[in-house]
């Protein structure tokens, strides 16, 4: 049992770090465009997870993690930051690679302006609950910056890769908040759930990956352009 939130990390990267190799998509060989923008994230979002195991948003069940902490973070949390986007970002790739069909920019904008005007209606009613507060807060600069400043050639594709990877979130997370291993404070959060999944989770992955994603095709754009 003391393996289980390890053992999870473990079979969320395994399959896409084995199909890394195949000679289609060859995701190794865009390896070296991951680390850099995963380091960035991680940092960030593993700040914001110290705060809030700090302040009671959410806690770990000793029973399925090995022990291991750093900074009152276990182990296997650390590493939900690397196999997670990992996994996430070669689910990009493929779709890039095996599905021809784009997102009409149309449709990228007006999903860009659901998600900012569902994240200001959260901030005005929900901004005391401190997870709903942050995760929207992020969320919102996020997609103004990307889609409105940058704007990014790429968003329709990173939606499409969101969308696919909300079935491994499904049973991932599924897994982490029905034993449970992670627990939530739901004073903190909305209080409620996709089955045993909090709401704030689905945006909080949407962040979470679109930072990545982003640093991604940075890294990507700038060797090309060399």
């Amino acid at each position: 049992m003391r393996y289980t939130y390890l053992l999870i990390n473990l079979l969320t990267v395994f399959f896409p770090v084995v199909l890394s190799f195949d000679k289609r998509v060859q995701f190794h060989k865009n390896w070296k465009f991951i680390w850099p923008g995963m380091t960035i994230t991680g940092l960030f979002f593993l700040f914001w997870d110290v705060l809030f195991t700090i302040k009671g948003v959410w806690s770990f069940n000793p029973s399925y993690i090995i022990g291991i902490k750093f900074f009152g973070l276990p182990i296997e949390e650390i590493l939900f930051f690397l196999t997670v986007p990992f996994a996430c970002i070669f689910i990009y790739a493929c779709l890039n690679y095996y599905v021809k069909w784009l997102m009409p920019f149309r449709l990228t904008s007006i999903i860009s302006s659901l998600v900012i005007m569902l994240s200001i209606l959260m901030l005005i009613f929900y901004h005391a609950r401190l997870y709903t507060a942050v995760t929207f807060s992020l969320l919102l600069v996020l997609v103004l910056l990307i889609q409105y400043v940058f704007k990014a050639e790429w968003l329709n594709r990173y939606y499409l890769a969101y969308f696919v990877a909300l079935l491994p979130f499904y049973i991932v997370n599924g897994i982490l908040t029905s034993i449970p291993i992670v627990l939530y404070n739901n004073a903190e959060n909305l209080g409620k759930r996709v089955g045993t999944i909090p709401f704030e989770d689905h945006f909080y992955l949407m962040g979470l990956l679109l930072m990545n994603i982003g640093f991604f095709e940075y890294f990507k754009q700038r060797k090309l352009s060399k």
